[in-house]
């Protein structure tokens, strides 16, 4: 195992992916990406799927387990279908453990570089609960079975009461991020000043006016690039780690072609007032 994980520049997101997840995480993978986002939550991921994608470029010799960070979630029972991952007469603590094992098996690993917690347990505050979960997600950091962990879907109180707390400093935090919110900045904020890792999600699919705005796509003339590009790129400039879900095999090597694009500082400042 190694002894720490390299965080990559983009990852790939499987969720909603069902039958087409096996083949669409190793087209991501052969694309580039090193990073797969997924999570033991039946209800919106096929994370076995994931780990049948894996083992195909595992045998095609393209990459090795070291290679790549994958990350998968802890999630709530309300958050799941019938599908569990664990006992939900079991204690949180108990399901944690059995959610990882769980995990562990469907990727065919014996670590994952990042552990998330797949929302807090109410919209309202950090909760007994939430301590629990947490606890026993460190349990099993402090195990090897995790190398780091993560929050998701999380507000700026979230996050206040828990670092306010025993429960530390988060690795990562995922957020879903609208424009018309400000791009989520009170969170950013506050991650950027604990050296949090911000991972964006929905970028475009919770961006469509950015993706047409008139200067969006001026700046996408400019560079000549895709408004997609330009969101990536404006979303990294910003300090966060962007996701993708694209199922499509050209807009794969697009968006990941985005790294390699470098906005002026007005352009950041314009998009990032575009909606708040």
């Amino acid at each position: 195992m190694p002894e720490t994980s390299v965080v990559p520049d983009f990852l790939y997101g499987t969720a909603w992916k069902e039958d087409r997840t096996p083949a669409l995480t190793e087209l991501a993978i052969r694309s580039g990406f090193r990073g797969i986002d997924t999570a033991n939550q039946r209800r919106h991921y096929f994370e076995a799927g994931v780990g049948q994608g894996l083992a195909a470029v595992y045998r095609a010799g393209l990459v090795t387990r070291r290679d790549l960070f994958l990350q998968t979630k802890f999630t709530y029972r309300p958050g799941q279908d019938h599908r569990l991952p664990y006992d939900p007469s079991a204690s949180l603590s108990v399901q944690v453990s059995q959610s990882m094992a769980s995990s562990l098996e469907h990727l065919g690993t014996e670590y994952v570089d990042s552990y998330v917690l797949h929302g807090p347990s109410s919209g309202y505050g950090w909760t007994d609960s939430d301590c629990e979960v947490w606890d026993a997600m460190k349990r099993e950091r402090d195990a090897g079975r995790p190398r780091l962990l993560g929050l998701s879907n999380v507000s700026l109180q979230h996050l206040e009461q828990m670092t306010g707390g025993l429960g530390g400093v988060p690795a990562f935090v995922q957020n879903r991020c609208y424009a018309r919110l400000g791009w989520d900045r009170e969170v950013r904020l506050f991650c950027q000043e604990r050296g949090i890792v911000y991972q964006g999600f929905s970028l475009l699919t919770a961006n469509l006016e950015v993706l047409r705005h008139p200067l969006v796509a001026k700046f996408a003339a400019i560079a000549e690039a895709t408004p997609a590009q330009i969101v990536f790129s404006f979303a990294r400039a910003v300090g966060m780690l962007p996701l993708t879900g694209t199922s499509d095999a050209e807009h794969m090597k697009q968006d990941l072609a985005s790294r390699g694009l470098t906005l002026p500082p007005e352009a950041v400042q314009t998009i990032d007032s575009l909606a708040g």
